[in-house]
């Protein structure tokens, strides 16, 4: 697939970039192992010292940043600026914390001194999607880096202005030539490079089958893999809930993104004594956003990144709709240029629908009405992933056990779910495995070593033993 920048709104190219041959591949892919063996070197606080400097650019240059997204992927202004605003604060705060969550980790054993020591694997190959073109980047990349390893992008073939303006950050931030590379490849050129002794791990975020075939080809080669894939949220409505307070929460969940968003919520389950007044507040708030422009202040929501995406989206709806499914509002392509869609609510959802099985990536909400609480949960359940949910209740505690019954990696409850540089990101069952963010995510690509050294003094060992147990039996 070529490297091409088109705009959404206007499904026009603006330019196109060559990929590079299995030559050239091989030889970014060298280029970047020796600086990664001089960058592993450098000391800690020089590391932060650049985060620091990249957080700073990156807000210097937020509306020239914003305006590329807007450009190649179709996301409104305001959106756009505010996951520049986010990549910064994720640089802030992992140039704080990267340090500590990476010193020796002191361990008393029967060694005079054994402590767990954390160290850089090697070089990274990281594929990233369109949907958050530069955070989905930067919240992986920067701990990455700050750990003491070098990363290869290879980005979506529709933003590739936005992979060349964050390799530009990143050099003038003042991280050594090599430690991070753009990537212009053809999918074919990816198992090559995942086998390439250049490469120790591999991170992906994107389908359920894209992650399969990378997590396959690094099995093959051995190599440690982290798989963010896809999400078919829950939204779980039940009766003591803030309606309110829910059904607005519920637009931006569902239509932030254009709805393209692996952790938007898609499946909005609700019990009998809701459900109807919950969808008429629903419809209504929905019915109130402004598609347009991507670059309009007033604009609620842009198109949707290509056409192809957009056409699949509306097979999925009208499959569903064949199959009994109603459509509340919307389900239909906006006429003229450009990729639109009418924001949109599909109700009377079931499990015979394409809607119902698939992940729906694109601006409409899917209605599953349930019998009741179990069956909420059941119906929260019964899905092939397992990123993120939430939960919407006055009992909190009520909530809170039933969030330990969702199997998924995050639940929030009366919140939409977000990520946030300080809590771990990530999933389970088909959407994917290990966790980016906070210490978890700095901690994937990094070998815990082990060292033990002889106690040259065994009563010292002794008393560290003898310490170390006081505080067991204090805390059981």
């Amino acid at each position: 697939m070529a490297y091409s920048s088109r705009n959404p709104v206007s499904n026009t190219i603006q330019k196109t970039f060559p990929s590079v041959t299995a030559g050239e591949l091989e030889s970014l892919l060298a280029r970047a192992s020796q600086a990664q063996k001089q960058w592993r070197q450098t000391d800690p606080e020089t590391r932060a010292q650049l985060a620091t400097r990249l957080a700073d650019l990156t807000r210097e240059r937020k509306n020239e940043l914003a305006a590329l997204a807007t450009l190649e992927m179709g996301k409104i202004k305001k959106e756009a600026l505010a996951e520049i605003d986010k990549c910064a604060l994720g640089c802030d705060y992992y140039s704080v914390h990267a340090a500590p969550f990476l010193a020796d980790e002191p361990i008393y054993t029967d060694a005079g001194k054994s402590y767990v020591s954390y160290q850089p694997l090697g070089v990274l190959l990281c594929i990233m999607p369109w949907n958050f073109p530069y955070w989905q980047v930067y919240r992986f990349v920067v701990p990455a880096i700050l750990a003491g390893n070098a990363v290869v992008l290879k980005h979506a073939p529709n933003t590739p202005q936005i992979a060349l303006a964050i390799e530009q950050l990143f050099r003038e931030a003042g991280f050594p030539e090599g430690v991070f590379t753009n990537l212009f490849a053809e999918t074919e050129l990816i198992e090559q490079a995942i086998a390439s002794p250049h490469i120790q791990a591999v991170t992906i975020t994107g389908s359920a089958r894209a992650g399969r075939a990378v997590a396959a080809q690094a099995g093959a080669n051995l190599k440690k893999c982290v798989l963010e894939l896809g999400g078919s949220d829950p939204f779980v409505v039940l009766a003591d809930a803030d309606l309110e307070l829910a059904a607005t929460q519920a637009v931006t969940a569902r239509f932030q993104n254009c709805g393209q968003s692996c952790i938007a919520a898609k499946r909005f389950i609700l019990v009998p004594e809701i459900a109807d007044q919950f969808v008429a507040l629903f419809k209504e708030k929905v019915a109130a956003l402004t598609v347009g422009d991507p670059n309009r202040d007033e604009t609620n929501m842009g198109p949707m990144a290509r056409l192809d995406l957009r056409d699949e989206l509306d097979a999925q709806i009208q499959a569903s709709i064949a199959a009994g499914a109603k459509a509340v509002l919307g389900c239909t392509p906006l006429p003229g240029e450009g990729n639109f869609y009418a924001p949109s609510i599909l109700d009377n959802v079931t499990s015979s629908m394409r809607a119902y099985r698939e992940e729906i990536f694109g601006p409409v909400a899917t209605i599953l009405r349930a019998q009741n609480e179990e069956d909420a949960l059941r119906l929260a359940n019964d899905t092939l992933y397992g990123l993120g949910a939430s939960i919407w209740s006055r009992d909190f505690a009520r909530a809170e056990e039933l969030s330990k019954q969702i199997e998924s990696g995050m639940v929030f409850i009366n919140g939409v779910v977000k990520s946030d540089p300080r809590l771990p990101f990530g999933g389970v069952k088909g959407s994917g495995f290990g966790r980016e963010l906070s210490y978890h995510g700095v901690r994937e690509f990094v070998n815990a070593k082990t060292v033990w050294l002889k106690d040259r003094a065994p009563h010292l060992g002794e008393e560290r033993r003898q310490g170390d147990r006081r505080r067991i039996d204090r805390r059981t």
